[in-house]
């Protein structure tokens, strides 16, 4: 027999054994987060390509440059590291993706903890870190992205004085009686480096003794206590003012403690990993300090189940792959820089195709409004967005409103709808309260809850901030929910911060009540275009409601049994014979029972009749008289009619901003008409024949925009040389 020997298997590497950890804990290492980008963009591009694959996918669809931290000047730097060798636990990366939006490429700033270092955890190295990296993404205008897996701000201790310290004991026969001091004696002190602790020098019984009163540690130890809370709260800050100027999107794929956590909401949109906890303390930290056993895992207390539903994180995946690809979903919608408007595609669904799902009065699922519907024999129903574009977020939280992002003939699109159907909250029991229990809460469909008025004032903050999306809210509410309990749960603060969010947004907003829908009271009052006439715009399909109240709501005030009565005595004419009868015999009780039996058999019907009386007064002509809309649509071209609105406001707005910037004096409105007059169309109320006009006239409006700049420069000097000419006369006749 031939003898084999077996070579032993090669001894895993420093690579490898990061690698082993990181999935054992059920996440991915920070560096092949970079391979997992490259590879949802080849499948983003097949999808996109389809069987067209004529037009091959772009070469380096993904590139990422390292970016490095100079201690001594503090400043970041591209450069090359070695896979794993880098020093501290967090990574950063300059990355340029090729993709269908930009197929010229785009940039992201992708910033990660690596959780193979102490943990993830954030010391001062890593602050500063952090900190340059997302101010170069804020400084750049560039979408901050953060993958998320930590334990927090670092801890530790001064371990060069472990075995040095001693204890002045109370009874150093009796320990158990208690310490008065910890100490170093003199040779220990004296071999610290100078200010490593706080001491008191004290003389007892011949034996000079350094009483500790505080421990700072050396240069070795700094970043084990207070100096990593503090640089916490400069990242913590840096995030908020990154969330104000520029995209910013968290993935937690694993454990986020702390300021981790925290980070992630400051950056407020984020994508959670099942098994990705947002944590603000360890379970088992919380039982000791309850002094039992009350919780099992981190999940019971940030798991998905608690962060989806209240509105933390915004979309849950399974794992890495998934969550990857939604990112590269979301950057879709996001324009280049902040400075830039959303990217449009051409879209594969025409955008001139009507919209086949029809809302009605009776409840439905709004989603198949926005998506599209696949019915049991495979049949397609389109919807009003670009098959397969809408994107839900935050559907675990406020469920009475729906928000998410879709596309409309390939333009990206904010979008906010109501639920028409009853729903459920879930408030879970607490474990820490053994006499808590889990409560279930209905809501109705309609109307604002706390949670989702909360939402929608949210999701219009994300659309505006970063994305810079044009915004259509498919208005359906009969008002805010105003019982004892919602009051209590702040219903009007969260009302009101809808307004704040719409006073604020600086891209195009579209509010259109939707057929079968109406918009009443108070939901009427907080999306109405006066909030922010520069950017909103209001319409109502034609079989569409507005008013203060209801019809049946309304009669009870203005249109009471009275007036019905009085109205059924001039329409029927036998109630009217009768009625003339009595006049002539007024003594007459058959007749008085004639009549009573008459009013009561048309009670039905003429009540009936007020209401369709009162309904009169809610729709969409009315409106369109009053001024309060715009213009009354017809659902089915809906579609088609607010791509080519949403395309011409978006560019017009862009433009009349350009112009503001060179001439501060020009309000939005003046300088919106300086485009149209430089465009020339015939017809400015021709969205199509603008967009044309637009995507054609750029030089034009270059040009005009330099002579506005000029104009204003000009201006601006006169004005100052006619106040140097008023003030030196002011001076000479002073002198006189």
């Amino acid at each position: 027999d031939e003898s084999r020997t077996l070579e032993p298997y090669a001894a895993s590497d420093k690579l490898q054994t990061k690698r082993a950890n990181t999935r054992r804990i059920g996440t991915t290492y920070a560096y092949d987060f970079l391979t997992l980008m490259e590879m949802s963009l080849l499948r983003r591009w097949e999808e996109h390509l389809g069987e067209n694959m004529a037009s091959s996918i772009p070469t380096n669809v993904f590139e990422a440059k390292e970016l490095l931290l100079d201690r001594e000047t503090m400043e970041l730097k591209e450069g090359t590291q070695v896979t794993g060798t880098n020093d501290i636990a967090m990574v950063a990366w300059r990355c340029t993706m090729k993709t269908p939006e930009y197929p010229e490429g785009r940039e992201i700033v992708l910033i990660a903890n690596d959780i193979t270092l102490q943990s993830g955890s954030f010391g001062v190295n890593e602050d500063d870190f952090f900190y340059k990296a997302s101010e170069l993404a804020r400084k750049e205008g560039l979408p901050r992205i953060f993958i998320s897996a930590n334990s927090g701000a670092r801890i530790g201790l001064y371990e060069d004085l472990k075995p040095k310290f001693k204890a002045a004991w109370n009874n150093p026969e009796e320990p158990d009686k208690g310490f008065e001091y910890l100490y170093l004696s003199e040779t220990d002190y004296n071999e610290l480096p100078e200010g490593a602790v706080v001491a008191e020098k004290k003389e007892v019984d011949g034996e000079t003794r350094y009483a500790l009163q505080a421990i700072v540690g050396d240069e070795k130890v700094h970043g084990i206590g207070v100096e990593n809370l503090r640089g916490s709260g400069m990242i913590a800050g840096e995030t908020s003012r990154a969330y104000d100027e520029v995209f910013t999107l968290s993935y937690v794929t694993g454990r986020s403690v702390g300021i981790g956590a925290y980070l992630n909401r400051l950056g407020q949109r984020t994508i959670q990993m099942q098994n990705g906890p947002m944590i603000l303390t360890g379970y088992s930290a919380l039982n000791k300090l309850l002094g039992r056993d009350v919780y099992s895992s981190q999940d019971q207390l940030g798991g998905p189940q608690i962060m989806y539903p209240n509105g933390v994180t915004h979309e849950v995946v399974t794992n890495d792959r998934e969550g990857v690809d939604h990112i590269i979903d979301w950057l879709s919608y996001v324009p280049k820089t902040a400075e830039d408007t959303a990217p449009v595609v051409e879209s594969k669904d025409p955008v001139s195709r009507p919209v086949a799902f029809k809302p009605t009065k009776t409840p439905y699922d709004p989603r198949n409004m926005l998506q599209g519907v696949e019915n049991e024999n495979g049949e397609w129903t389109a919807g009003f967005f670009d098959k397969g574009s809408f994107q839900e977020t935050l559907g675990g939280w406020g469920k009475s409103v729906i928000v998410g992002r879709g596309k409309l003939g390939g333009v990206p699109v904010g979008c906010v709808a109501v639920e028409t159907r009853l729903v459920d909250r879930r408030i879970p029991a607490d474990p820490a309260n053994p006499a808590s229990s889990e409560t279930i809460e209905q809501q109705a469909g309609q109307v604002w809850f706390p949670d989702s008025a909360f939402k929608t004032a949210q999701a219009i903050e994300d659309f505006g901030r970063g994305e810079n999306l044009p915004l259509i809210i498919f208005a359906n509410w009969r008002g805010f929910s105003g019982g004892t309990r919602d009051m209590y749960n702040e219903v009007l603060k969260f009302g009101a911060k809808i307004v704040d969010a719409l006073r604020k947004y600086e891209q195009p907003i579209f509010i259109y009540i939707p057929p079968a829908g109406e918009l009443r009271g108070g939901a009427w009052v907080v999306v109405d275009p006066t909030i922010n006439p520069e950017h909103m715009e209001m319409y109502a399909d034609v079989e569409s409601r507005g008013g203060i109240l209801e019809p049946p709501g309304i009669c009870e005030v203005k249109f009471r049994e009275g007036d019905q009565v009085k109205t059924m005595q001039r329409l029927d004419p036998e109630l009217s014979g009768l009625c003339e009868r009595l006049e002539a015999d007024p003594d007459n009780q058959e007749l008085r029972s004639a009549i009573k039996s008459r009013e009561d058999k048309l009670k039905p019907i003429y009540l009936n009749i007020a209401h369709e009386f009162a309904d009169l007064h809610d729709r969409a002509g009315r409106m369109k008289a009053k001024g309060v809309i715009r213009d009354a649509l017809n659902w089915e071209s809906s579609r088609e009619f607010f791509h080519w609105r949403i395309r011409r406001r978006v560019q017009e707005l862009k433009w009349a901003k350009d112009m503001q910037k060179v001439d501060p004096s020009l309000s939005v409105e003046e300088a919106t008409k300086k485009v149209q007059a430089v465009l020339g169309v015939a017809n400015v109320e021709d969205d199509k024949a603008m967009v044309a006009a637009l995507d054609g006239g750029v030089d034009k409006l270059e040009k005009a925009k330099e002579d506005v700049r000029q104009a204003a420069i000009k201006a601006q000097i006169e004005k100052l040389q006619a106040e140097l000419t008023t003030n030196s006369k002011e001076l000479e006749t002073a002198s006189a």
